[in-house]
């Protein structure tokens, strides 16, 4: 690579929203464990608050300064304060990750100084607009009529690329890199699966099926509730374990349709957790059962490393992802749903191991997180040294 730098590390500034948990935020903090110190500088700015994922980042030894910016309300102190920190950082690369933190960096660039290179990055698909609150829908087409400004726009599926640029999104910047995922920190475990299943007092001879995802309409909760009323007729030895922020007893509209349909004893509602890994290797399935927004469904790739069959609905690249190991519904269908799920409760222990055996295999080949950073790597040097050729008018 052309150094436009000099010999000192390239500096990488990520802008996100926030740091909370969810799929970008996860993937950001992998790509920061996993990328090459040597020489890449990393730093982290989060518009709104640092939750969950910034002490973890700063554990890694990577700063992270957070502006406090209110929900949907970027103001003057929050701009001055993203200037500053542009300034004092003086990034090669701002990599902005969502719609908002990618606005942030295009404004970071003209900000700061040295008017580094700006890279964006979108977690999600766009099957509906109108299913998008009215500033976010604002946000996404703000983010279309700019995005011939962006050096690269990275899209974790090819599906959102596609309804992106159907959105006007420009499409000579696309570039696709899925979600990477760690096979060491996410396998099954058989002495963990023995303690959850304890925890949850599931038998040996009980099929668990997980479902791991926040509360949001956009993951269709209740159309796994309503697959689960179909199976249960023909199958009482099913249980479900709901994973997730919001996704707990607390939430009148999980709650209230599990007790309307009967359900109560078979659905355990644990909200967010960190042992997940752990919940995985004491299931049997992994369902996710989105109606819409998902790109690279980060669940899916750690259920899949940990040996399960997976259900998924065909939204985003569920279906790329899955391919034989699982099966493949319509979304908003429980009458689908439970005939997927159904199908594969009604294999044996060992063919559903063999489906898992797969499932982990295609992982390894396809979505290690090694192999993912390597892929961001090569793209922030191919973007500085674009920048060189053209410096030197080549």
């Amino acid at each position: 690579m052309a150094q436009r730098n000099g010999s000192r590390r390239v500096r990488v500034v990520h802008i996100i929203t926030n740091l909370a948990t969810g799929g970008a935020e996860a993937m950001l903090y992998k790509l920061l464990s996993e990328m090459n110190t040597d020489e890449f500088d990393q730093s982290v700015i989060v518009l709104m608050s640092e939750a969950v994922y910034g002490p973890r980042i700063r554990a890694l030894g990577i700063p992270v300064q957070e502006l406090g910016m209110p929900q949907g309300k970027p103001n003057i102190g929050s701009l001055r304060r993203l200037r500053k920190l542009v300034r004092e950082f003086n990034p090669d690369i701002l990599q902005g990750w969502m719609y908002h933190g990618n606005l942030a960096a295009l404004a970071g660039k003209y900000l700061g100084k040295g008017r580094p290179n700006v890279c964006w990055n979108i977690r999600q698909t766009l099957y509906s607009l109108d299913k998008e609150k009215k500033l976010t829908r604002l946000v996404i087409r703000l983010g279309g009529k700019l995005s011939n400004a962006p050096d690269r726009i990275i899209y974790n599926s090819a599906v959102s690329a596609n309804q992106h640029e159907a959105e006007s999104y420009n499409a000579g910047k696309r570039v696709v890199i899925p979600n990477g995922f760690d096979t060491e920190a996410f396998r099954f475990d058989p002495t963990e699966r023995r303690r959850i299943r304890d925890e949850l007092e599931i038998r040996d001879d009980m099929v668990l099926i997980a479902m791991v995802a926040r509360y949001h309409p956009m993951k269709d909760h209740q159309n796994l509730i309503r697959a689960a009323q179909l199976v249960a007729r023909d199958k009482q030895d099913v249980r479900y374990v709901l994973v997730g922020h919001g996704s707990d007893a607390k939430q009148p509209a999980l709650t209230n349709e599990i007790q309307r349909l009967g359900l109560g004893s078979q659905f355990h509602l644990l909200g967010e957790r960190h042992d997940i890994m752990s919940i995985l290797s004491a299931s049997d399935l992994l369902v996710l059962p989105s109606a819409w927004g998902e790109g690279f469904p980060n669940a899916v790739g750690e259920a899949m490393a940990c040996g399960l069959p997976c259900v998924v609905t065909d939204i985003g690249d569920s279906a790329a992802i899955v391919a034989e190991c699982g099966v493949v519904v319509p979304p908003g269908d429980s009458t689908a749903l439970a005939e997927a799920i159904m199908e594969l409760v009604n294999h044996s222990k060992s063919e559903r191991r063999e489906i898992g055996m797969r499932a982990r295999e295609r992982v390894e080949n396809n979505y290690s997180l090694g192999e993912i950073a390597r892929e961001y790597e090569q793209l922030y040097r191919d973007v500085l040294q674009e920048t060189v050729s053209v410096g030197d008018g080549k």
